[in-house]
């Protein structure tokens, strides 16, 4: 189903995001990989109506949010954990053993808070005017992508995905934030099992999917989308 069947469709499920942003990536590729039926609500200003729901389900006005039969979810790692315990399939993405959840849990939260943050940190900061751009807090932000990059690649020199064999949440963190980070500050050559895990991320049909939906709003990124991926 297209986002804009999505956008029509009557579900018990309605997700308010927008295709471009990497958070709400990391909830549909969630809901792509279990085939989640789910309505969409696009979240711009040719969207107003949408707009005005969001900010009343959730005043932080952060996306995505997720509406599951009248209740409210927030913060995309609650939400894929929401989908993983209520509208479970085929890939589950929280395992049930408490140890390999725990090392699940631990990579997405490496993901957004050492890969994640600090690219958003070069993105917002290229938005402001020039007078009140942080050099500093930027050039700290790329030496933590740098650390961050060379902790993963030790990492996933012997693992297919995030946590180990499986497909988990925390690769649903990752396939994201590594796409924009490597858009924002290129992951080294000499970092080969990271590029190595960024490709096959991007091969996964959850993803690519995702990847695919958004391609019409890449003129939005401020430091201009490269001519790959």
């Amino acid at each position: 189903m297209t986002a804009a069947e999505h956008a029509t469709a009557a579900h018990d499920l309605i997700l308010y995001a927008h295709p471009f942003s990497s958070y709400c990536q990391k909830v549909l590729i969630a809901l792509y990989e279990n085939d989640i039926p789910f309505a969409w609500r696009q979240l711009d200003p040719d969207h107003p109506q949408a707009l005005e729901a969001w900010a009343v389900l959730w005043p932080m006005q952060r996306m995505p949010v997720l509406v599951d039969a009248g209740c409210t979810v927030v913060e995309s790692s609650i939400i894929i954990e929401h989908l993983d315990l209520c509208h479970p399939g085929p890939v589950r993405l929280l395992p049930v053993d408490a140890r390999a959840a725990l090392e699940v849990r631990s990579m997405d939260r490496f993901f957004d808070n050492y890969i994640s943050t600090p690219q958003q940190k070069i993105v917002f900061d290229s938005l402001r005017q020039p007078a009140e751009r942080d050099a500093h807090g930027v050039a700290d932000a790329r030496r933590m992508l740098d650390t961050a990059y060379a902790w993963l690649d030790r990492v996933m020199a012997d693992r297919e995905w995030a946590a180990g064999e499986g497909f988990s949440l925390a690769d649903c963190a990752a396939a994201p934030f590594l796409f924009y980070a490597d858009w924002s500050h290129r992951i080294d050559p000499s970092f080969a099992h990271v590029i190595a895990y960024r490709r096959r991320l991007l091969a996964r049909p959850s993803f690519a999917r995702a990847v695919d939906e958004a391609r019409p709003y890449r003129g939005l990124f401020p430091l201009g989308a490269p001519d790959r991926d």
